[in-house]
């Protein structure tokens, strides 16, 4: 019997969809709580699984897409972006996001969240980032990441 999307990662097709991305979302048996494992079970290299992760610059919330090679230097980040960066509490990651942590997806939020992109995401040629659920992921390349985000790309580390 055919599995259906959950409702989050139908929501992200259709996003997905509406700006010009084939909008195919995969889903596997079991989440995949960590960049390792989602790169694992893909069987691509970690480098090549976005990571969407939401920071506070100053008092905003952000949405930085992040290799999952990669840590997110706060400092020298928020630096960069003419701020203070901290990490943002679960709370607000759920508010702005509206997905799972584990699970969130680049797009389809209940806010505009601006979005930067991880510069080095450019040295993959297949990205993976989760379409909305642990247990979904989508296919696509840098240069879509920014334009299906309207993202702006940057040093993260």
């Amino acid at each position: 019997m055919p599995r259906l999307l959950h409702p989050n990662a139908a929501h992200v097709a259709d996003i997905l969809i509406s700006r010009g991305h084939h909008g195919v979302v995969v889903t596997s048996a079991d989440p995949c709580p960590s960049a390792e494992a989602a790169a694992e079970s893909i069987g691509v290299t970690v480098g090549a699984i976005v990571k969407s992760l939401v920071f506070v610059l100053d008092e905003e919330p952000i949405l930085l897409l992040v290799s999952g090679a990669h840590q997110v230097n706060t400092e020298a980040t928020g630096k960069r972006l003419e701020g203070t960066l901290t990490e943002a509490p679960l709370d607000l990651v759920e508010l702005a996001t509206g997905q799972p942590v584990g699970g969130i997806a680049p797009v389809g939020h209940p806010t505009n969240l601006p979005t930067f992109v991880d510069e080095s995401l450019a040295r993959y040629p297949e990205l993976w980032a989760a379409a909305g659920h642990p247990n979904t992921v989508f296919r696509t390349t840098c240069s879509e990441l920014l334009r299906i985000t309207a993202g702006l790309a940057i040093d993260v580390t």
